[in-house]
């Protein structure tokens, strides 16, 4: 294992200076990352929508366990994150990275007996196909069969029963009568009229054939992303705990008695917020609500989601207003281009820890059961993984918004805000204001698209 380390360096030695990491090392290194990437995605895009699967949607009970899931989903979530800052974090530090790892490694190997033990109880849903072939399918038979004449006199006559035999499209006089019951029915059914040309006239023309099936499905997939795309900005804001947040501590006094408190573990704050605020909102908050409005979901999925993305806004803000003064007492303490710890504590960072960590709370545990409980029963992995998906857009959407500050304000005599070799010579509190504005804007076009929004399944209402 020696040999998979990369030799000793000192930076303020010229005779031993750092290196990256190249050939074989750099293909193991990364092709670990990889695969555990690859893991993670896959178990993070698998289980919510199999834990959710086990409770029985058409109860108010089932429906009611269901949101508790995915309460304590994001709470078993944070549970988990709240030892990896901590005794991870410790372990790294103190012992080295390789404890750390098999720490992990330990835990993912415990898990599986746990999870299998329960699987002669699992209820499966057996996979039928891909929904990503199914997108694709549509979206092209609506794109070819545009082009093919049909013939006036033709009508679309289609059994809208959700059997698949029923799907191939049976030429009854009750076509018609279908269709408009579906409609009527189902929102999505009204909206995207482009995807219905997937659907032939008769069954002498078009190139590619769809069922009416596939094209709602589809169109109940499609119209959630707008709703999707809003959570982006919040996943780009929550990607500045793990980077400039984390620097902004380095600076600080990060003692706690006679403990040191590493920088790494300042996520601690949002996470045992968040265990703290799960079982209140779940045991507390939900049937307070339930009693006011009179109804079964309490707050709904998409006022969860906006209360989240309208707690980033005023964590952006607070971000920017605490690092005006964590620079204000570099100024007045004289440490402005000196390297030494700031006179001031780091718990001042968990102001806007515990902003941004409350937001994940509401938007990711909303977002999940709003993703599950509106797609179909054929799409509900895609539709959750559409969570995930959002956070990793968002920790690159931080990294492009990085590069275009720095280009756009490093131009003239003036300095990049976000470079250098010293923090306090950053202005990263113009950066912050940036993202609080651009997290207002977002959060405007949210709900453009939330008052829209016209829920399909029962038991849920705005």
């Amino acid at each position: 294992m020696g040999s998979l380390k990369p030799p000793k360096c000192d930076p303020s030695n010229l005779d031993t200076p750092c290196r990256k990491v190249r050939g074989a090392k750099a293909v193991m290194l990364f092709l670990g990352l990889y695969v555990v990437a690859l893991g993670v995605g896959g178990i993070k895009g698998s289980l919510p929508s199999h834990g959710a699967e086990q409770f029985d949607q058409d109860t108010p009970q089932g429906r009611k366990q269901r949101s508790t899931f995915f309460n304590y989903f994001v709470f078993s979530l944070a549970c988990g994150a709240l030892v990896a800052v901590t005794l991870v974090v410790w372990m790294e530090d103190n012992m080295g990275w390789q404890w750390g790892f098999g720490l992990a490694t330990l835990a993912v190997f415990l898990s599986i007996p746990v999870f299998l033990a329960g699987s002669s109880r699992y209820r499966n849903k057996v996979p039928v196909g891909s929904p990503v072939t199914t997108i694709c399918k549509v979206v092209i038979a609506a794109l070819l069969n545009t082009c093919m004449p049909s013939s006036p006199s033709s009508n679309v006559v289609v059994n809208m029963s959700t059997s698949p035999s029923a799907d191939s499209g049976l030429e009854d006089g009750r076509g018609g009568e279908n269709e408009k019951m579906m409609q009527a029915a189902d929102p999505a059914s009204k909206s995207l009229k482009f995807l219905d040309r997937a659907v032939p006239k008769n069954s002498a023309t078009g190139m590619l054939k769809c069922s009416v099936r596939e094209v709602e499905e589809v169109k109940i997939v499609l119209s959630v992303l707008p709703i999707f795309a809003s959570t982006i900005m919040l996943n780009c804001c929550l990607a500045q705990l793990s980077t400039f947040s984390v620097q902004q501590a380095a600076t600080m006094d990060t003692k706690l008695g006679s403990l040191k408190i590493p920088p790494a573990s300042l996520p601690v704050f949002p996470v045992i917020f968040i265990i703290i605020l799960a079982p209140i909102y779940d045991h507390v908050i939900i049937p307070f609500a339930r009693k006011v409005t009179k109804s079964e979901m309490g707050i709904t999925h998409l006022q969860r989601i906006g209360i989240g993305l309208f707690l980033s806004i005023i964590a952006m803000a607070v971000a920017a207003l605490v690092e005006i003064k964590r620079k204000r007492v570099a100024t007045h303490s004289g440490l402005l281009d000196s390297a030494r710890p700031l006179p001031i504590s780091f718990f001042w960072i968990a102001f806007q820890y515990l902003f941004l960590g409350s937001a994940d709370l509401f938007t990711l545990a909303g977002l999940l059961e709003f993703f599950f409980t509106e797609a179909p029963a054929s799409m509900r992995s895609l539709a959750t993984a559409l969570s995930w998906a959002s956070l990793a857009i968002g920790y690159y959407l931080s990294t492009v918004i990085v590069s275009i500050v720095n280009s756009a304000t490093g131009h003239s005599r003036h300095k990049p805000w976000l470079s250098g070799e010293n923090l306090n010579s950053y202005h990263l509190e113009r950066f912050y204001w940036l993202l609080c504005v651009l997290s207002g804007l977002n959060f405007i076009h949210y709900l453009f698209w939330a008052a829209r929004y016209k829920y399909r399944t029962t038991g849920t209402n705005k």
